[in-house]
């Protein structure tokens, strides 16, 4: 349950019964009671007829579960996660439908000072998703420095949009003294949002978050098809699930250093062949990435060949390829190519 969660309440009143059956007021109380309850239960009806629809942007810095906690309310793996920070590069939505709602949720790129252009893409992602919020999530976590980006911080405490605040990774506290330290450090910080403790992992309390969520979203329209999932292309999530691939199996800077581009996705109706090309940035990283007689690379495209099929339902063949692209993550032209900026 939240730790502080403003919330109205509709009391409802009783008659005094004793009245005598031929009191003439009593019958008017009566007919009185009768329409306004009437009154009542129409209103309700109308207000679980109103469609619901809204945009619940998901923020915070890197590394604190943001991509767990979209993955457990969209009920899909939409995000990839890694324990390793600048996992999720760009802004990603995950939808989910019922007959009443449709909520887009978007999961964004922690929150960084930026050493690359490609870094600056990343942060104009994250900032973004405060402008066309209709309800913000700010995720942090049990073991990071509130203050840290405070910039962003300070821009997150300045929104009128419902703000709730997830302290992520409470699984990993002793006890409750150290919780109540921490929500109360963060209702300093951020005095308007609503406190969600939770464990994305655990899948603790993120049901309630959800259930606040669906309360706080406004009246609308869909935004997408009822049927619709993501806003994302076929091919992108192919070319995430082959880069979370290589941020497990790599470490240091080599990871960092590439981009996943599908340069073929020929679907049939029982099988997908696909051509990707990894780019780094220097010989070096290059030589890392196959690795000796070309062992890294299979064991890369052996791992990702098994999440695309489970993804897609259908055998997959994939090939990978390797191509140098020196000092990409600077290059504005490679930067629009790759999606980070327009």
């Amino acid at each position: 349950m939240p730790v502080s969660h403003g919330a109205q309440c509709i009391s409802f009143g009783t008659f005094n019964n004793e009245v005598k059956a031929g009191n003439g007021n009593y019958r008017i109380l009566n007919k009185i009671a009768l329409i306004g309850l009437s009154l009542f239960f129409n209103s309700v009806t109308i207000s679980k007829m109103a469609h619901k629809s809204g945009f619940v942007n998901i923020v915070g810095n890197p590394n604190v579960g943001k991509s767990t906690l979209m993955n457990e309310l969209v009920g899909e793996r939409i995000s990839i996660i890694t324990q390793k920070a600048q996992t999720t590069r760009h802004r990603i939505m995950g939808i989910v439908n019922t007959p009443e709602y449709q909520i887009v949720f978007s999961d964004t790129p922690g929150v960084l000072k930026p050493k690359y252009k490609m870094q600056e893409g990343m942060l104009a992602f994250s900032e973004s998703a405060l402008t066309d919020a209709d309800i913000l999530v700010y995720v942090t976590d049990v073991v990071e420095d509130p203050t840290k980006n405070d910039d962003f911080l300070a821009k997150v405490a300045k929104e009128k949009i419902p703000t709730l605040l997830v302290i992520n990774k409470i699984d990993l506290l002793k006890g409750n003294a150290d919780l109540e330290a921490i929500v109360t450090r963060w209702k300093e910080l951020l005095p308007a949002a609503e406190i969600y403790p939770t464990s994305a992992k655990e899948h603790f309390n993120v049901n309630n978050l959800m259930e606040r969520i669906v309360e706080l979203l406004p009246e609308g329209e869909p935004y997408f098809g009822k049927d619709a999932l993501t806003d994302k292309p076929a091919r992108f999530f192919v070319t995430e699930i082959v880069r979370e691939k290589i941020l497990l199996n790599y470490d240091k800077e080599v990871p960092y250093s590439t981009e996943v581009i599908v340069e073929k996705f020929e679907e049939k109706e029982k099988a997908i062949h696909i051509m990707a090309v990894v780019y780094v940035e220097r010989d070096s990283q290059k030589g890392i990435l196959i690795g000796r007689q070309g062992s890294m690379l299979k064991r890369v495209g052996s791992e990702a060949r098994k999440d695309i099929e489970t993804f897609f339902g259908k055998n997959v063949f994939l090939e990978l390829f390797v191509k140098v692209e020196p000092n990409w993550r600077n290059r504005e032209n490679k930067l629009k190519q790759f999606g980070y900026i327009e």
